[in-house]
């Protein structure tokens, strides 16, 4: 799968962009004051040891063993948006604000986005989980510069129509359809890493990073031949849209990845509803 980078091909164009890219958005917000960019920190560390001060970039935040929470000049991602990286040398974010992360991009197994972080800078290296980050800044405040909207599809909550079951009865009574060939509406989902029936999508105003909301099933075996007529993400990266599927649904929990999910279907015959 391609990787995207939020800047220009080259290093010196990607620098430079970003640099614009984040004047821009100062000017525009009317912030008083000269905030600095990762890439001048932490070529002059020296000079901003024990000081506080207000820093400009790529903030990436990444789940799991060790963690990550950063501040980057920019951020590499797979072009369904998930797998962010930072880019160049990140400076390690000590107590960034959890409410600042609703505001970014949030695909669903990373957030970042660009913002603006005041606080005290360190140099004195070892860092973060593991020691692993030569750079600390002490989060006083935060907030993001650029601010990520969201918008939601969901199905409706009325009853299934003739034959049917609705989704909102299979989430709420599992056990009752255990083990039977059912027919459901609701929104498919999958992005190489994750394949449910879902409640709804949210997706960004532009129509990337989408991602399921509300109650979810596992799925297997959606045929790859009704994808085409859903939304068809940037090299076949994911694929989302309302659907009607038949096929064996089992509850009990165990499923899907890191047996999260609580029920399964077995998908036997699938047929999207995009215009209904």
């Amino acid at each position: 799968m391609v990787r995207a980078l939020w800047r220009a091909p080259s290093l010196a164009a990607l620098l430079l962009s970003g640099m614009l890219l984040l004047s821009t958005c100062a000017a525009l917000r009317g912030t008083t004051g000269s905030p600095l960019y990762v890439q001048s920190v932490t070529a002059n560390p020296e000079q901003f040891a024990g000081q506080e001060i207000t820093i400009d970039g790529a903030y990436v935040w990444r789940p799991g063993d060790p963690s990550t929470s950063v501040l980057a000049t920019g951020v590499s991602t797979l072009d369904n948006g998930l797998d962010a990286q930072p880019l160049g040398e990140p400076i390690w974010l000590e107590g960034f604000p959890a409410e600042i992360t609703a505001e970014l991009h949030r695909p669903g197994d990373s957030v970042y986005g660009f913002v603006r972080v005041r606080g005290q800078f360190e140099s004195a290296g070892n860092y973060g989980p593991g020691g692993a980050y030569r750079y600390q800044v002490t989060v006083a405040s935060a907030e993001a510069i650029e601010q990520v909207r969201r918008v939601e599809e969901r199905i409706e909550n009325r009853p299934a129509p003739d034959g049917q079951v609705s989704f909102f009865d299979l989430i709420a009574n599992p056990e009752q359809y255990n083990g039977q060939t059912v027919t459901v509406r609701g929104y498919y989902f999958w992005n190489s890493v994750i394949y449910v029936l879902a409640e709804g999508i949210s997706v960004e105003e532009d129509g990337s990073s989408p991602q399921p909301v509300g109650a979810t099933i596992w799925m297997e075996g959606f045929p790859p031949d009704q994808s085409a007529a859903l939304n068809v993400g940037p090299n076949n990266s994911y694929v989302w849209g309302p659907v009607e599927v038949t096929g064996s649904f089992q509850t009990g929990g165990g499923f899907g990845r890191d047996g999260a999910y609580q029920s399964i279907f077995f998908v036997e015959s699938a047929r999207p509803l995009a215009g209904e």
